[in-house]
């Protein structure tokens, strides 16, 4: 199959997920978009899609459910989001410094600010591919734009 065969071209959110006040779900259709935009996405054992992404939450738990562009079900995968939990909180704490050090601070402070949340973000990148490994192969790249929609379903604005 061809490489273009194996990437998502929608994200759907459940109803699961809540609505959110207008500039978090901004923040969602931005993310959602990005993921969309340029992704490696490849369902380990399956011969090919583009593939449809629906996530849910289930008991505090991410369900990712991918399909064909037919909507023919491929896999459902229930990932755990406590190994997230912490990384998504200290993602949080270090972005809301790094908006303040934007108003008040040096350059310098704010390029270690912006180091040391690129390197959280990084984490939870890594963290999501580790829990997908084995059942879903995906890309640096695509699973630092999928831990940004991760943190964006969390965030309330």
């Amino acid at each position: 199959m061809a490489k273009g065969d194996f990437r998502l071209s929608d994200v759907v959110l459940d109803e699961t997920i809540g609505r959110a006040a207008p500039d978090v779900e901004h923040e969602r259709a931005v993310a959602i978009f990005d993921l969309i935009e340029e992704n490696e996405f490849e369902p380990v054992g399956h011969a090919g899609g583009p593939y449809k992404l629906y996530l849910s939450l289930v008991d505090a738990k991410l369900v990712l459910s991918v399909r064909t562009e037919g909507d023919e079900e491929v896999v459902t995968h229930v990932l755990s989001l406590t190994p997230l939990r912490r990384i998504i909180k200290d993602y949080f704490m270090i972005c809301e410094s790094y908006y303040e050090a934007i108003r008040a601070s040096t350059p310098s402070r704010i390029e270690a600010i912006d180091m040391g949340r690129r390197g959280i973000h990084n984490e939870g990148s890594q963290t999501l591919m580790d829990r997908l490994s084995g059942k879903i192969t995906i890309d640096f790249d695509t699973a630092r734009r999928l831990f940004t929609l991760v943190c964006v379903l969390y965030w309330r604005g």
